[in-house]
């Protein structure tokens, strides 16, 4: 048995939850330089405000009915999205953290939990009592149908946030009445597909033929349908698998004209792919970096390239991967444009830095890498010093825009808040 547990309009809640004087109103959050909107409390949906939409369509609108908009605080939502994993490990020992704001919780790893609705309900309380924010959990014989449920159980109120789908009365009685989009794993296009087969409800979808779907779709699909009829087909990943590929990449707040400052965000990159290879326990042997201009801009031309280069001996130093990201913007940089979005790479992936040495290799293994790499990051993540390379410049003029970001409240002493008594 699962159950789902995911944070209501997690971003916004994390916002509020420090404002009080916002319930109520209209709250949004904008992605990476403040383009577009990608959270609404329900004040804001009921405005129609929609997501990624741009958020200078809606800006008038949102003031005028009184909301306010909020810079994507990464900081505060991870330490919050924290908070919520421990208060739920605390009832449950067996968890997936599925993404920042919801997690799957195998209820059978709880000896004696008993009623399934009421155990919901404590874990729901838990949550609220331990961070302030209000989930809603989904409960089921698989993660589909736990999915489904937290869905019933956010969009309907009279469930209390609670939903429990464990009797087949109540799976078939719910599918019947959810539109075949809403099920995991069926976006627009396959649903699009599926409405012109007559399956528009996920009841008609858990009644197909397993043999048509999968021949029609995939075997993921398939499975889909297999969950859905309460087969489960999808384990608990307690542990997250080993990544294929290690991406830093950020739209820039100012499009970047000189090799100066493109060196500069190159360089800021390398270091947090090497930071997320350090965190993962791998070394990588192949490095990319990539620059684009913007596709839409009018009048003028559009570049984008990348390069990469293979190491011989796997590292994960950062100093080895800002120097290979280096030689390939050194190979793709043209002057004359400007540069809307670059990014670096990591691949390749070993699980140690071991590797036939090559006497004629540019990069020979370092000594004290490992020792070295492990203290900076130790002082990176200590919250009292931070440690950089002078590569990645001290005034950052090209920096992600973030003019409406909101205080690092729980990650930040100079940012508590401050209660005033008369």
């Amino acid at each position: 048995m699962y159950a789902l547990a995911d944070v209501n309009s997690f971003y916004a809640s994390c916002e509020m939850l420090w404002r009080p004087d916002l319930r109520g109103r209209p709250v949004v959050v904008l992605s990476n330089n403040d383009g577009c909107v990608v959270a609404r409390n329900q004040e804001a949906k009921a405005l129609g405000m929609a997501m990624t939409g741009p958020y200078f369509k809606v800006k008038q609108q949102l003031e005028r009915a009184g909301g306010v908009a909020f810079s994507s605080n990464y900081e505060l939502y991870a330490d919050m999205s924290a908070r919520v994993m421990t208060a739920l490990e605390a009832l449950v020992p067996r968890i997936e953290m599925y993404s920042i704001d919801e997690s799957f919780l195998d209820l059978s790893s709880v000896p004696d939990c008993g009623d399934l609705t009421l155990f919901g309900r404590q874990i729901r309380n838990k949550v609220l009592d331990d961070t302030r924010l209000t989930i809603g959990v989904g409960i089921a014989q698989t993660k589909t149908l736990a999915k489904l449920a937290n869905f019933a159980a956010k969009k309907w109120e009279q469930t209390g946030g609670v939903v429990d789908l464990s009797s087949l009365e109540r799976q078939r009685k719910l599918m019947n009445k959810v539109p075949v989009e809403e099920v995991w794993g069926i976006g627009r296009r396959i649903a699009k597909k599926l409405n012109a087969m007559g399956v528009e409800t996920a009841l008609q979808l858990a009644d197909a033929n397993t043999t048509m779907i999968r021949k029609r779709f995939s075997v993921v699909i398939e499975r889909t349908v297999r969950e859905l009829r309460g087969e489960p087909c999808l384990e608990l990943e307690e542990f997250a698998p080993t990544k294929q590929q290690i991406i830093s990449s950020r739209s820039f707040g100012e499009r970047i004209t000189e090799y100066e400052h493109m060196h500069q965000a190159i360089c800021l990159y390398a270091t947090r792919a090497a930071e997320k290879l350090r965190a993962e326990r791998q070394y990588c042997r192949h490095v990319s970096a990539w620059i684009k201009t913007s596709p839409f801009a009018t009048h003028e031309a559009y570049y984008g390239n990348s390069a990469s280069i293979k190491l011989n001996t796997p590292t994960q130093d950062t100093r080895d991967i800002i120097a290979a990201a280096m030689r390939c913007l050194d190979t793709i940089w043209q002057p004359g444009h400007r540069f809307d979005k670059g990014g670096v790479m990591l691949q390749d992936f070993f699980s140690q830095g071991i590797a036939q040495l090559d006497m004629f290799d540019e990069y020979q293994p370092r000594n004290g890498s490992d020792k070295l790499m492990q203290v900076m990051d130790s002082i990176n993540n200590s919250g009292r010093a931070k440690l950089w390379f002078a590569g990645q410049g001290t005034q950052q003029v090209w920096s992600m825009k973030r003019e409406l970001l909101s205080p690092a409240y729980t990650t930040r002493l100079s940012d508590l808040p401050r209660a005033r008594v008369y």
